[in-house]
Protein backbone atom coordinates (compact mmCIF):
# COMPACT_ATOMS: atom_id res chain seq x y z
CA UNK A 1 0.00 0.00 0.00
CA UNK A 2 1.85 3.28 -0.87
CA UNK A 3 2.13 5.60 1.83
CA UNK A 4 -0.20 8.66 2.36
CA UNK A 5 1.11 12.38 1.61
CA UNK A 6 2.28 14.49 4.85
CA UNK A 7 -0.45 16.37 5.48
CA UNK A 8 0.51 20.48 4.19
CA UNK A 9 0.73 22.65 6.33
CA UNK A 10 -2.12 25.30 7.33
CA UNK A 11 -1.37 28.78 5.59
CA UNK A 12 -2.80 31.51 6.70
CA UNK A 13 -3.06 34.59 3.83
CA UNK A 14 -0.98 37.27 3.69
CA UNK A 15 -2.70 40.88 4.68
CA UNK A 16 -3.49 42.91 1.40
CA UNK A 17 -0.35 45.44 0.71
CA UNK A 18 -3.30 48.38 1.48
CA UNK A 19 -3.56 47.29 5.15
CA UNK A 20 0.59 47.04 5.74
CA UNK A 21 0.51 50.46 4.55
CA UNK A 22 -1.54 51.47 6.40
CA UNK A 23 -0.24 50.22 9.61
CA UNK A 24 3.13 51.86 8.54
CA UNK A 25 1.45 55.25 8.15
CA UNK A 26 -0.73 55.04 11.46
CA UNK A 27 2.68 54.40 13.00
CA UNK A 28 4.55 57.14 11.43
CA UNK A 29 1.36 59.48 12.07
CA UNK A 30 1.42 58.88 15.92
CA UNK A 31 5.36 59.25 15.86
CA UNK A 32 5.11 62.67 14.41
CA UNK A 33 2.32 63.97 16.68
CA UNK A 34 4.38 62.80 19.57
CA UNK A 35 7.03 64.81 18.49
CA UNK A 36 5.57 68.03 17.96
CA UNK A 37 3.85 67.84 20.73
CA UNK A 38 7.63 67.76 22.39
CA UNK A 39 8.72 70.39 20.54
CA UNK A 40 5.69 72.77 21.27
CA UNK A 41 6.55 72.08 25.12
CA UNK A 42 10.16 72.79 24.15
CA UNK A 43 9.33 76.04 22.60
CA UNK A 44 7.40 77.45 25.76
CA UNK A 45 10.00 76.72 28.09
CA UNK A 46 12.78 77.54 26.30
CA UNK A 47 13.62 80.40 28.21
CA UNK A 48 13.40 79.30 31.94
CA UNK A 49 15.13 76.04 30.56
CA UNK A 50 18.48 78.36 29.46
CA UNK A 51 21.12 78.62 32.15
CA UNK A 52 21.85 82.02 33.36
CA UNK A 53 24.51 82.95 35.88
CA UNK A 54 22.23 86.47 36.73
CA UNK A 55 19.36 83.83 39.03
CA UNK A 56 19.87 82.11 41.52
CA UNK A 57 21.11 78.59 41.86
CA UNK A 58 18.17 76.65 42.46
CA UNK A 59 16.14 78.00 39.18
CA UNK A 60 19.09 77.15 37.08
CA UNK A 61 19.01 73.93 39.30
CA UNK A 62 15.10 73.76 38.31
CA UNK A 63 15.33 74.35 34.27
CA UNK A 64 18.12 71.46 34.47
CA UNK A 65 15.70 69.36 36.26
CA UNK A 66 12.70 70.00 33.94
CA UNK A 67 14.78 69.85 31.04
CA UNK A 68 15.33 66.27 31.50
CA UNK A 69 11.49 65.61 31.84
CA UNK A 70 9.51 63.76 29.39
CA UNK A 71 6.52 64.71 30.40
CA UNK A 72 2.71 65.74 28.86
CA UNK A 73 2.48 69.60 28.85
CA UNK A 74 -0.09 69.33 31.57
CA UNK A 75 2.32 67.80 34.13
CA UNK A 76 4.50 70.17 32.82
CA UNK A 77 2.30 73.03 33.89
CA UNK A 78 2.30 71.35 37.51
CA UNK A 79 5.76 70.97 38.10
CA UNK A 80 6.24 74.48 36.56
CA UNK A 81 3.71 75.67 38.97
CA UNK A 82 5.24 73.60 42.17
CA UNK A 83 9.26 74.64 41.35
CA UNK A 84 7.63 78.19 41.51
CA UNK A 85 6.05 78.03 44.45
CA UNK A 86 8.64 76.61 45.89
CA UNK A 87 11.08 79.29 44.47
CA UNK A 88 8.76 81.72 46.21
CA UNK A 89 8.82 80.06 49.59
CA UNK A 90 12.59 80.16 49.59
CA UNK A 91 12.74 83.53 49.75
CA UNK A 92 10.24 84.38 52.67
CA UNK A 93 10.68 84.27 56.53
CA UNK A 94 8.57 80.69 57.03
CA UNK A 95 9.36 77.33 57.79
CA UNK A 96 8.21 74.61 55.37
CA UNK A 97 8.95 71.37 54.16
CA UNK A 98 10.88 70.04 51.41
CA UNK A 99 11.31 66.43 50.00
CA UNK A 100 14.04 65.14 47.44
CA UNK A 101 12.76 62.02 46.40
CA UNK A 102 15.90 61.43 44.63
CA UNK A 103 17.82 61.61 47.48
CA UNK A 104 15.45 60.38 49.97
CA UNK A 105 15.79 63.11 51.88
CA UNK A 106 13.42 65.24 53.99
CA UNK A 107 14.06 68.55 55.10
CA UNK A 108 12.68 71.47 57.68
CA UNK A 109 13.57 74.72 56.17
CA UNK A 110 13.48 78.52 56.95
CA UNK A 111 13.74 80.42 54.17
CA UNK A 112 17.17 79.00 52.32
CA UNK A 113 17.93 77.85 55.48
CA UNK A 114 18.21 73.38 56.57
CA UNK A 115 16.56 73.49 59.93
CA UNK A 116 16.38 69.79 60.32
CA UNK A 117 17.55 66.84 57.43
CA UNK A 118 16.64 63.52 57.79
CA UNK A 119 16.43 60.45 55.89
CA UNK A 120 12.96 58.98 54.31
CA UNK A 121 11.08 55.57 52.96
CA UNK A 122 8.94 56.62 50.27
CA UNK A 123 6.19 53.94 50.07
CA UNK A 124 6.17 52.27 46.93
CA UNK A 125 3.33 52.25 44.12
CA UNK A 126 0.43 50.16 44.22
CA UNK A 127 -3.03 49.21 43.14
CA UNK A 128 -4.82 47.06 45.55
CA UNK A 129 -7.92 44.85 44.34
CA UNK A 130 -10.79 43.69 46.43
CA UNK A 131 -13.37 42.28 44.95
CA UNK A 132 -14.95 45.22 42.93
CA UNK A 133 -13.47 47.86 44.74
CA UNK A 134 -9.51 49.28 44.03
CA UNK A 135 -7.20 51.28 45.57
CA UNK A 136 -4.40 53.06 43.56
CA UNK A 137 -1.46 54.79 45.53
CA UNK A 138 1.21 56.58 43.71
CA UNK A 139 4.23 58.51 44.82
CA UNK A 140 3.19 61.98 45.57
CA UNK A 141 4.85 65.05 43.46
CA UNK A 142 3.88 68.68 43.39
CA UNK A 143 3.55 71.40 46.30
CA UNK A 144 0.74 70.94 48.94
CA UNK A 145 -0.74 72.11 52.41
CA UNK A 146 -0.60 70.01 55.46
CA UNK A 147 -4.08 69.45 56.07
CA UNK A 148 -3.23 68.34 59.58
CA UNK A 149 -1.61 66.63 61.78
CA UNK A 150 -2.23 64.10 64.73
CA UNK A 151 -0.24 62.41 67.25
CA UNK A 152 -1.59 59.12 69.68
CA UNK A 153 -3.88 59.05 66.67
CA UNK A 154 -6.28 55.90 66.69
CA UNK A 155 -6.02 53.90 63.42
CA UNK A 156 -8.76 52.24 62.54
CA UNK A 157 -7.47 49.65 59.89
CA UNK A 158 -8.51 50.68 56.35
CA UNK A 159 -9.94 48.24 53.96
CA UNK A 160 -7.17 49.03 51.46
CA UNK A 161 -4.68 47.35 54.51
CA UNK A 162 -6.79 43.99 54.85
CA UNK A 163 -7.10 43.91 50.95
CA UNK A 164 -2.88 44.27 50.72
CA UNK A 165 -2.94 40.96 52.60
CA UNK A 166 -4.83 39.41 50.90
CA UNK A 167 -7.49 39.66 54.11
CA UNK A 168 -11.33 39.74 54.11
CA UNK A 169 -12.12 43.49 56.08
CA UNK A 170 -13.55 42.40 59.02
CA UNK A 171 -17.32 43.76 60.43
CA UNK A 172 -15.52 45.37 63.40
CA UNK A 173 -12.19 46.68 61.54
CA UNK A 174 -9.42 46.93 64.27
CA UNK A 175 -8.84 50.12 65.75
CA UNK A 176 -4.83 50.73 66.37
CA UNK A 177 -3.34 53.18 68.41
CA UNK A 178 -0.71 54.87 66.40
CA UNK A 179 -1.28 52.67 63.82
CA UNK A 180 0.26 55.03 61.06
CA UNK A 181 3.27 55.65 63.48
CA UNK A 182 2.83 58.26 66.56
CA UNK A 183 3.60 61.41 64.66
CA UNK A 184 1.63 61.41 61.43
CA UNK A 185 1.06 64.64 59.44
CA UNK A 186 -1.70 64.50 56.56
CA UNK A 187 -1.48 65.59 53.24
CA UNK A 188 -4.77 65.64 50.30
CA UNK A 189 -5.83 62.85 49.33
CA UNK A 190 -5.21 60.34 52.35
CA UNK A 191 -1.05 61.12 51.60
CA UNK A 192 0.79 61.36 54.85
CA UNK A 193 4.24 62.35 56.59
CA UNK A 194 4.66 59.63 58.74
CA UNK A 195 6.87 58.15 61.45
CA UNK A 196 7.12 54.38 61.68
CA UNK A 197 4.35 52.59 62.28
CA UNK A 198 4.54 49.87 65.17
CA UNK A 199 4.98 46.17 65.29
CA UNK A 200 0.74 45.42 65.54
CA UNK A 201 0.03 47.38 62.84
CA UNK A 202 -0.73 45.86 59.15
CA UNK A 203 1.93 48.42 57.53
CA UNK A 204 4.84 47.74 60.75
CA UNK A 205 7.78 49.81 60.22
CA UNK A 206 6.85 50.62 56.23
CA UNK A 207 5.52 53.57 54.60
CA UNK A 208 1.39 53.84 54.17
CA UNK A 209 1.94 53.27 49.84
CA UNK A 210 2.93 56.45 48.02
CA UNK A 211 3.62 58.30 51.68
CA UNK A 212 6.73 59.28 53.51
CA UNK A 213 7.92 57.73 55.96
CA UNK A 214 10.44 60.05 58.36
CA UNK A 215 12.52 58.77 61.45
CA UNK A 216 10.13 59.17 64.82
CA UNK A 217 13.46 61.58 66.45
CA UNK A 218 13.27 63.44 63.32
CA UNK A 219 9.57 64.16 63.03
CA UNK A 220 9.22 64.41 66.64
CA UNK A 221 11.75 67.64 66.38
CA UNK A 222 9.95 69.25 63.61
CA UNK A 223 6.98 69.17 65.16
CA UNK A 224 5.96 72.00 66.68
CA UNK A 225 6.75 73.65 63.66
CA UNK A 226 4.72 72.30 61.25
CA UNK A 227 1.32 74.37 61.41
CA UNK A 228 -2.04 72.83 59.63
CA UNK A 229 -3.07 74.75 57.03
CA UNK A 230 -0.02 76.86 56.87
CA UNK A 231 2.95 74.58 56.56
CA UNK A 232 3.84 74.21 53.05
CA UNK A 233 5.38 70.64 51.54
CA UNK A 234 7.17 70.41 48.03
CA UNK A 235 7.96 67.30 46.80
CA UNK A 236 10.12 66.46 43.56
Amino acid sequence: MAAKPLQERRRFPRPPLWLNLLLVILALGTFVFAQRQRNEIDEKTSILFTPSKSNPAELNQVRDELSQMDVTEEQLKRELDARLDYLHTIDSEQFYVSVDTTRKKLDLRLGKDIVREADIEIGEARTIKSGTKTWTFVPLKGAFTVTDKKTNYGWVVSEWAYAMRGQPAPAVRADIPNGLGAYVVFLPDGYLIQSPPPAGSPLAGTPKPGSIMVPEADLAAMWPRITPGQTRVYIF
